[in-house]
C-alpha cells in the first residue's frame, strides 16, 4: 500500500488530497500544529480514516520524527503562511515557514529516504508578481511582488536545487488561484461568496472589497489537487503550472455571486482603499498546455460553477447555524 504524508493537512488543498489519496487507497498522514484553538473542521468527515502527527514547519527534529513515523512514499508540502495580505504585516515568520520550512522538509527526506519518497512542492503564481509574459508558462521569468510571492520562490528554487544536487524525486506545481467551499474567509473569493450569502439572509447590509478590477486565473482546488497527484505518479520529476487558461475580475466574481442570490451587486458592493494591496500583481493568466499535455490534466469544474457551487455552500452553512441558534435559545 502507498502512504502519504500531507503538510498542511487542515487546509483547504489539504482536505481535498486526503480524500483524493483515500479514495486511491492510500494510508494518508497529515502534519498538524499544535495550538490553543485547533481547527478540524475541513478534515472532520474524515476521522478515523487518517492519522494525523504533531510537528511543525519550524522545528527540524519534529519533521524527521513524524517522517520515520508515517514512513510515507509520497510526500506533499501544503502548509505555508499562504494569505498575501498578512506576509506584509508577517514578512520574517512567512518567510520562516513558506521558504526555510520547504528546506526543512527536503533535508528531513534527505536524510530518511532520499532514493523512495517523492516530494511535492506546493509552488505559487503569485511567484510571477509583475508579469513578464502573458500567459505565464514554466518558462516565463518570475517576478514576485509580495514578501509571500518571496518565500514561495525561495521554496520554488531550493526543491529544483535538492533535485538536482542530490538526484531526488521533487516537483514543483506552479498553481494559479484555486478555490472551493473549503477556502478560508479571509480570501477575497470566499470573502464575496460569504458576504452575498450573509445579505441574502438578512445578516449583512454591505460588503467592502478592494480593487475590483485584480484579474486572477480561478480553478476548483478538487481539480487542482488531482494534479498535484498526478505530478508524483510520472517516470521523471518535473515542474508544471497548473491553471485554467482565463481570467477573470474581483468584479466578474461579484457579479456572478449575487447573481447566484437574484441580487444587484451594485446596491451592496463598497469600495475600500484600505484594502488595496501596497503592491498588485499584475494580470495573472496560466498557461497549463505542458500539464495538459504530459498529465493529461484539464480542470472539470468552470469558474461560473465554482462561483455557485461557493454561494450555494454558504447559504447552506449559514441556514445551518442559525436554525441551530434558535433552538438551542428555545425558539
Amino acid at each position: 500500500m502507498k502512504s502519504a504524508l500531507i503538510t498542511g493537512i487542515t487546509g483547504q488543498d489539504g482536505s481535498y488530497l486526503a480524500e483524493l489519496l483515500l479514495a486511491k487507497g492510500y494510508e494518508v498522514h497529515g502534519i498538524v500544529r499544535r495550538s490553543s484553538t485547533e481547527n478540524f473542521e475541513r478534515i472532520a468527515h474524515l476521522t478515523g480514516k487518517i492519522h494525523l502527527h504533531q510537528a511543525d514547519l519550524l522545528d527540524q527534529l519534529s519533521i524527521i520524527d513524524v517522517i520515520k513515523e508515517s514512513n510515507p512514499t509520497e510526500v506533499y508540502n501544503l502548509a505555508a503562511q499562504s494569505f498575501v495580505p498578512t506576509s506584509w504585516k508577517q514578512p520574517v515568520l512567512t518567510g520562516e515557514f513558506t521558504a526555510i520550512g520547504v528546506t526543512r522538509v527536503l533535508e528531513a527526506i534527505k536524510l530518511l529516504g532520499r532514493d523512495r519518497i517523492r516530494f511535492y512542492q506546493a509552488s505559487s503564481s503569485e511567484m510571477f508578481g509583475k508579469v513578464q509574459a502573458v500567459p505565464q508558462g514554466e518558462d516565463t521569468p518570475f517576478y514576485p511582488r509580495s514578501p509571500y510571492g518571496v518565500a514561495k520562490l525561495y521554496g520554488h528554487w531550493i526543491t529544483i536545487n535538492y533535485r538536482e544536487s542530490y538526484n531526488m524525486y521533487c516537483v514543483s506545481g506552479i498553481l494559479f488561484n484555486h478555490e472551493s467551499p473549503r477556502r478560508g474567509r479571509e480570501f477575497v473569493t470566499r470573502k464575496v461568496t460569504d458576504g452575498v450569502a450573509r445579505i441574502k439572509l438578512g445578516l449583512a447590509k454591505e460588503l467592502r472589497l478592494g480593487n475590483m478590477d485584480a484579474k486572477r486565473d480561478w480553478g476548483f482546488a478538487g481539480d487542482y489537487v488531482r494534479a498535484m497527484w498526478l505530478m508524483l505518479q510520472q517516470d521523471k520529476p518535473d515542474d508544471y503550472v497548473i491553471a485554467t487558461g482565463e481570467t477573470h475580475t474581483v468584479r466578474s466574481l461579484v457579479e456572478l455571486a449575487f447573481q447566484a442570490v437574484g441580487l444587484d451587486w451594485q446596491k451592496y458592493v463598497v469600495t475600500d482603499p484600505a484594502l488595496v494591496r501596497p503592491a498588485e500583481v499584475d494580470l495573472l493568466i496560466g498557461d497549463p498546455k505542458k500539464a495538459n499535455t504530459h498529465l493529461k490534466w484539464k480542470p472539470e469544474v468552470t469558474f461560473p460553477q465554482l462561483v455557485k457551487m461557493m454561494v450555494d455552500e454558504d447559504l447552506k452553512r449559514l441556514t445551518q447555524t442559525a436554525t441551530t441558534d434558535l433552538r438551542a435559545r428555545g425558539i
